[in-house]
């Protein structure tokens, strides 16, 4: 007999939302063009998300492993040719402070992969220039552009930097000297995205519900319940909504047919999974400082960062995402 409810992971549930070209292209074009229908679903394929590559200076190599939530490659024949808009989506529970940085490496992740895998086919001077082949690459060469999107799932507003430059202590007669880099940020729980997409209307409403700390949890319940009879919120948007709120579902519930059992997985759930969200909060609290002291004690002993991602892996039962969250959170600490 299977279980009766089963938790909802907030990574995997958004992660199989955004694979849906449809409700991609109709988030992307709310973000970047106000709703206007620019982006097609139909142009739209998936791309790897893994953006592992290896930094090299002179003598010196150092392994980056980072992999995202989704990103599609956008391609598009017009009378130029093909334009290919790489379009990364990073979803986010928590406030990460180092944001602008975070995203800056996964661009360059991006990039570097293309200019590595570009650079394979320059293993000779046949056809170039000396600083063509210098540099592994042609001087009409050029890569794919990449535009990525946090989304913010969190409850309380979004107070970190969203940009470089918010991260840095620098005088405003320096600060045009530095390089900025900025992020495009959405907050689930307050945004004026002009959508089209009925499932995205939904999901975004429902979490301006559940996440508004300034109602109580009694009538955040009761207009969530209200809002999905009412709308006839499709049975995906349930899952992920549920899967933010940190519920609990019955798949039960959603295999039965009719709006009212549709309403019950929030009723059903709200109070266990506001619970279960304090613990986690606990449990993730006690996961960073046994990480926070592997990692100390990982640089101490010499360790490689791709043999502490493996102990943090074994020792927390963690993924490598998850890891290389923890180690970019702490290494400042011991550098």
């Amino acid at each position: 007999m299977h279980k009766k409810t089963q938790k909802l992971k907030l990574d995997i549930v958004l992660k199989n939302y955004w694979r849906n070209n449809e409700q991609f292209a109709d988030f992307f074009n709310a973000v970047l063009f106000d709703g206007k229908q620019i982006i097609k679903p139909e142009e739209l394929e998936d791309a790897d998300t893994e953006e592992s590559s290896v930094l090299e200076h002179g003598d010196y190599a150092e392994s980056i492993q980072l992999s995202r939530d989704n990103i599609k490659i956008r391609k598009k024949s017009s009378a130029h040719g093909v334009e290919f808009v790489m379009l990364g989506k990073e979803g986010q529970e928590f406030i990460h402070y180092a944001m602008p940085m975070r995203v800056m490496g996964y661009d360059y992740g991006t990039y570097k992969k293309q200019y590595d895998n570009n650079a394979k086919r320059y293993k000779s001077y046949t056809g170039l220039e000396s600083d063509e082949y210098l540099s592994k690459m042609k001087k009409t060469d050029q890569f794919i552009p990449v535009i990525t999107v946090v989304v913010y799932y969190g409850e309380k507003p979004w107070d970190g930097a969203t940009t470089l430059h918010g991260m840095l202590s620098i005088s405003k007669e320096m600060e045009r000297y530095v390089n900025d880099y900025k992020i495009l940020l959405v907050e689930a729980r307050n945004n004026d995205l002009n959508l089209h997409n009925i499932n995205n209307i939904d999901l975004f409403n429902l979490l301006g519900i559940l996440l508004n700390r300034e109602i109580s949890s009694s009538e955040t319940k009761s207009k969530a319940i209200a809002y999905a009879k009412e709308h006839h919120v499709d049975k995906e948007v349930i899952m992920t909504v549920a899967g933010a709120a940190h519920s609990k579902i019955d798949y039960n519930a959603l295999d039965r047919k009719g709006d009212v059992d549709m309403c019950t997985v929030f009723e059903e759930t709200w109070a266990e999974g506001k619970e279960e969200g304090k613990a986690e909060g606990k449990a993730e609290g006690k996961a960073e400082g046994k990480a926070e002291g592997i990692i100390i004690a990982g640089h101490e002993l010499g360790l490689s960062e791709h043999d502490i991602l493996e102990i943090l892996q074994n020792k927390l039962n963690i993924s490598l995402q998850k890891a290389q969250e923890y180690f970019n959170m702490f290494q400042k600490q011991v550098i």
